[in-house]
């Protein structure tokens, strides 16, 4: 759907049907060989969001300290309350402290979406052949870019343009496609700058593109996870030759066709329903992910066995695995938490945005119950004569052959 909204920054005279059908095939075809092709193409796509996010920020200095056709040093007005009225805290539905902290919270709901991305990590720990020595550094590096492209890139934002400007206001709230809604775009064309808006259109347009071809790969291979355990229908383990699970994959694509609601809806309303449906769920996701950290920290330090043991460990645990439950869990919550207010009550917002809180442990509670399955102490938890010894095999082997 985002890669349907980005194309119409250009045109939109390209059926959304078609665009829709190009970008599934795609996503077919490179989900469907062995994961090396997989990693190849995220190599070559993920390198046109370095150059975006680079890019934007050398834009910003450079304009910021007057380098732009109108020679206008700006810096840092646009946090200055006596230019800029309500800044840098912006008031939204209340008035007040408490319609500022609305704001923020807004915000602050808005980029929960982005959390997802280090965990795609983990999701290729399954097909790298030796996980223990490359995984680690690559889990470090995911999280200082992160760190670094996000924050920078925030701060980047409230200093290009205004949270009132106008054509900020008149663009999102019309839905204006691709780039076109952009703080940086908006302030390129303010600045009288042509050209860049268009590159900044094409390299979110390859950005958008690789990060629906992830959410493919990792969707597929939680889904042959679940099969491998029972979880999920057994067809499902059925791999190629490569050991690609191609009836995963095409679940997942089956899915997809969910994007096809764009041909009868407005596709920025529709991106918005699936935003909130996918930060709800990443968020969930989270959550589990960090409960069971805590679980298993907990069953180390009972059974006495030493962090230093493991080949790779966080650093500030247990606080960060409670900070992320605590967190991930509360924003979950809050996420649509306007439909309560009087007179924003919307139906498809409420069930995109909640759905997946009542799903959840649902579907956690009805398997306890069919399958009768045990809540295990952390002293009873079994760290090695399950799957770590065929790890543990497996690394000894590829070490013999290297």
């Amino acid at each position: 759907m985002a890669f349907n909204v980005v194309v119409r920054f250009w045109t939109d005279k390209i059926p959304i049907a078609a665009v829709i059908t190009f970008v599934i095939v795609a996503y077919a075809l490179l989900n469907m060989f062995a994961v090396r092709y997989y990693g190849e193409s995220e190599f070559w796509l993920a390198l046109g969001k370095v150059i975006l996010a680079v890019g934007l920020m050398a834009f910003t200095f450079i304009t910021m300290v007057g380098g732009n056709p109108l020679h206008d040093v700006y810096g840092f007005r646009n946090w200055d309350p006596s230019k800029v009225p309500g800044a840098p805290f912006a008031e939204y539905i209340k008035t007040g402290s408490l319609g500022r902290f609305l704001g923020f919270l807004a915000c602050f709901i808005q980029a929960s979406f982005t959390i997802a991305g280090p965990d795609y990590v983990s999701m290729a720990a399954g097909e790298a052949e030796v996980p223990r020595r490359s995984l680690p550094s690559a889990f470090y590096g995911v999280f200082w870019r992160l760190t670094v492209f996000f924050v920078v890139g925030t701060l980047c934002i409230g200093i290009v343009v205004p949270y009132s400007d106008p054509d900020l206001l008149t663009a999102i709230s019309n839905a204006r496609p691709g780039a076109g809604a952009s703080p940086y775009v908006i302030a390129m064309e303010h600045l009288h700058i042509r050209v860049l808006p268009h590159i900044v259109n094409a390299l979110i347009l390859t950005a958008v593109f690789s990060a629906g071809n992830s959410y493919v790969y990792c969707a597929s291979r939680t889904l042959l996870g679940l099969a491998l355990e029972g979880k999920a229908p057994r067809f499902l383990t059925r791999c190629t030759a490569n050991g690609v699970p191609v009836y995963c994959v095409a679940v997942t694509l089956a899915i997809a066709l969910l994007s096809f609601l764009q041909v009868s809806n407005n596709s920025a309303v529709v991106l918005q329903w699936f935003v909130n449906l996918v930060t709800a769920s990443q968020l969930l996701n989270y959550a589990i992910i960090s409960f069971t950290y805590i679980r298993f920290y907990n069953a180390l330090k009972a059974q006495g066995i030493p962090r230093e043991s493991l080949p790779h460990r966080s650093f500030l645990q247990p606080f960060c695995g409670y900070y992320a439950f605590t967190g991930t869990l509360t924003m979950a919550v809050v996420g649509g938490y306007t439909v309560f207010l009087p007179g924003f009550w919307d139906i498809p917002t409420f069930f995109f945005s909640y759905t997946m809180i009542g799903v959840v442990p649902l579907l956690f509670l009805c398997w306890k119950l069919v399958y009768k399955t045990q809540w295990r102490k952390v002293e009873d938890l079994d760290f090695f004569n399950t799957e770590r010894a065929e790890v543990d095999r497996y690394e000894e082997s590829s070490k013999s052959t290297a």
